[in-house]
Order: C-alpha cells, then sequence, then structure tokens
C-alpha cells in the first residue's frame, strides 16, 4: 500500500498500539568507536546531577530483570517482530539495582543477512529536535533570546510570525502547517531521495498552506517549528546548525557516535534501512537517502549507548541551568490519553523523552525518572503494522512486562507479572 504521507514523526508517541516483543542478545560496549573523522571529545564531563530517588516499593515500578523476565522480553519482542514484519532491532534496558537487558534480533542488512547489533549507527528521525531545542535553551541560558520572543523578531515571511513565540513553535503550539504533509513534497522526497533540500524549500512546502490554528490554541506535531528554530540558532550564532549542535550539545553530553550530518554519508558500522514511503510502494533500502529535507527536525545519525546516555541526560536536564529544564518540562497536552509535550520532549506515562522514526528507522529513547531507569529501542524499518508505528509496539510490549504501572504509550500489562 502506498503511503498517504512521509512520516518524520507526525505524532510522537502514536494513538495506539496492540501488540508485544523482544529477543536474545550482544551486549554492546559503554560506548561504539567514534565515527571516522571524528575524534573522541576533549569536552571535560557533565556536571553531576544527583540521582533521582526511586519510590519505596521500586520492584512495582521497574521490574528485576530476572532470566524469568529476559526470557518473557526475548518472546514479546520477537513476537512483535513477526507480527510487524521488522527487519533488525535492539532493545536496551537499564535501571540501578534491577539489572540490565541488551539485545539485538533480526538483521541489519537483508542483502547480506548481517545481524543486527548494539553497536550499530541508525539514523534517528525526530529524537534530532531534542538536540536542536537543547542548542536554542542553551542560548535561552546565555541571555541570547527568550522564549517568548515571536519568531517574527529572526525569520522574515513566517505566517503570523509576529505572534507566534518561540515557546509555541518548541511546543509544537504553533499552527503551522507541516511541510512533510504537503503533497508536493512528498513526490519530490519519494522520486528523488538523494537530492539534498534546503530549510527555505521546507518552509516554502509549509507557508503555501493557511495557517490551521490561532498560536497557542492547540497541539499540533509540524516538522515546520524545529526547521524555524533551527534557523533562529544558525542566526543568533552567526554559525551552521549542525557546528552548533556537536560543539554544544553532543560534545558536553559526552556522546561519542552522535552527529548532524551534512550529507547522505551514515559512517560504519550501521544498520540498513527498509521503508514503504516509496514511489513505488513497495519496501526499499533509504539508507543512503539524503535526510536534509529533515535537517534541524530530524537528519541526525546515533547508536544505542549514545542515546541510552543521551535519554537521561535530557531528561534530567544536565545541559541546562535548573529553571531552563523546568519551563521546558512543563507539557500541555497532546492527542495521546496520559500524554503531554514540553519544549521538545514529551512525558507519556512517565516516560520522558522523544521517539524518532524516518524512512527506514524508528528509535524510541526514553528515560524514567520514578526508577532512574532507561529505555532504548532502535530498528530498521518505519513500515507500520495496522496503523501502528513499530517503535510503538516494541515500546508497549518492553513496558508491559518490566513497568506495568508505565506503559508506553498506556495500555495494560501485555504479560503476566511473575519471575
Amino acid at each position: 500500500m502506498k503511503p498517504s504521507h512521509i512520516r518524520l514523526r507526525r505524532a510522537c508517541a502514536a494513538t495506539a498500539a496492540a501488540g508485544v516483543l523482544i529477543a536474545p542478545a550482544v551486549a554492546g560496549s559503554a560506548y561504539a568507536a567514534p565515527a571516522p573523522g571524528r575524534s573522541a571529545p576533549v569536552f571535560a564531563a557533565p556536571t553531576p546531577t544527583p540521582t533521582p530517588t526511586p519510590s519505596a516499593d521500586s520492584d512495582t515500578v521497574f521490574r528485576r530483570i530476572t532470566p524469568v523476565v529476559a526470557a518473557q522480553l526475548d518472546a514479546a519482542v520477537q513476537k512483535v517482530m513477526r507480527e510487524a514484519q521488522v527487519p533488525g532491532v535492539t532493545v536496551g534496558l537499564w535501571a540501578p539495582g534491577k539489572g540490565s537487558y541488551v539485545r539485538s534480533f533480526g538483521v541489519a542488512d537483508k542483502a547480506t543477512g548481517a545481524p543486527m547489533k548494539p553497536d550499530l549507527h541508525v539514523r534517528i528521525g525526530s529524537e534530532t529536535k531534542t538536540f536542536t531545542v537543547t542548542a536554542l535553551l542553551q542560548l535561552v541560558d546565555q541571555g541570547k533570546v527568550a522564549l517568548d520572543d515571536h519568531i517574527g523578531d529572526y525569520i522574515t515571511g513566517v505566517p503570523n510570525g509576529d505572534r507566534i513565540t518561540l515557546r509555541q513553535l518548541a511546543g509544537m503550539r504553533s499552527g503551522l502547517f507541516n511541510y512533510s504533509m504537503d503533497g508536493d513534497f512528498i513526490t519530490r522526497l519519494e522520486e528523488h531521495p538523494d537530492q539534498p533540500m534546503s530549510p527555505r524549500q521546507l518552509l516554502d512546502y509549509s507557508f503555501r498552506h493557511p495557517v490551521m490554528f490561532e498560536p497557542g490554541a492547540q497541539f499540533y506535531y509540524s516538522n515546520t517549528n524545529l526547521i524555524l528554530l533551527g534557523l533562529v540558532v544558525e542566526k543568533i550564532t552567526g554559525r551552521p546548525l549542525h557546528e552548533v549542535i556537536d560543539e554544544g550539545v553532543v560534545g558536553p553530553a559526552g556522546l561519542r557516535s552522535t552527529v548532524f550530518p551534512t550529507n547522505a554519508a551514515i559512517a560504519a558500522p550501521y544498520a540498513h534501512g527498509y521503508t514503504d514511503q516509496t514511489a513505488s510502494g513497495k519496501v526499499e533500502d533509504s539508507t543512503h537517502w539524503n535526510p536534509s529535507w529533515g535537517w534541524a527536525a530530524g537528519a541526525m545519525i546515533s547508536d544505542l549507548q549514545d542515546l541510552r546516555s543521551w535519554a537521561r541526560t535530557l531528561a534530567v536536564g544536565t545541559l541546562l541551568k535548573p529553571a531552563t529544564q523546568a519551563e521546558r518540562l512543563k507539557t500541555t497536552p497532546m492527542d495521546i490519553p496520559g500524554a503531554g509535550y514540553g519544549l521538545g520532549i514529551f512525558n507519556v506515562q512517565g516516560w520522558i523523552g522523544h521517539n524518532g522514526s524516518i524512512p527506514g528507522y524508528e528509535v524510541l529513547p526514553v528515560y524514567l525518572p520514578e526508577a532512574d531507569a532507561t529505555m532504548v529501542i532502535v530498528l530498521n524499518t518505519d513500515s507500520q503494522h495496522k496503523g501502528q508505528e513499530p517503535s510503538t509496539l516494541f515500546g508497549e510490549a518492553v513496558t508491559g512486562i518490566v513497568t506495568p504501572e508505565h506503559v508506553y504509550p498506556g495500555h495494560k500489562p501485555v504479560v503476566p507479572r511473575t519471575g
């Protein structure tokens, strides 16, 4: 079936999901080797942040990963893989005192049969938004911009630009049409996925459409918002966005395998990505599609261990002043029960973070403060199963087992709590 639109990800957690799954593993090192041409960071380690105190009855919040629980996870992940026809997936779970679970299943390359492994680079789609907004909030901390400034103060030609604030852009409440839903954009991307697109071209696809509602009136997930925020960061700093994020966010966060690419390259080792968002409607290898069409909203690359580290850094606010992080975590309702969206971040059933999807890949790195627990799921397809994102299906399956009081994105436990 030919897709009706390109998903970069439209809805942050998907509106429903049924299914369960997970599988046996290959443990990854704490960090993958630096990507070719990139040296290990020389930045000081992030400022230590007090570890959240888990609840007194923490076993009811995050189950200890015993062999029985690990076997349940294995079975659940493998079930989702079969039902959703996912080529490869890696699942990571970590919680102090509860053990860890890091396992890969399936293949990273359908042509060669090379196995999926924890150290492979993947495209992270909308997880990029968390880096772009962090860069913006660092400028807020430096007094160079204010969240309630209007976008029209920095970028001309924006519909309602004299009334839309940077806060509303970061919180998905601007009312600006999502460029990746434009028909001509979709046709161009499907027919010429190797060609670059500029931020201005992306905005043109959006601005040809009328605004959808008054600024701040409601939640509507739009990649257009992040393109504008990326341009604001560039205008204030006078530097390319990828440099600002690399030097101001990725480096200080201690991430070794995370990059903001400026072309279609993806450093080895990497998982091949597979998508049905193609001109033919058939599944194709999208590994080397040019990600410039996602730019500040979805172009970045990372791996499991970096995403593990970043999920906690993002949720705790290590790189920001406490007051700024507090503003970031103020959420407004999304279209999912028990979920709210802050500034480039969500809280879904207590899990804080952001998912990411781009043709060929999906990631779900989230942090549960109540248990000081992190979950990261990476997979090499974005092809939906019965209208659901596969990363959401995996997330529901995993959390239904290990955090039955915090099931992502909000369903009942999918297996009995035994073992």
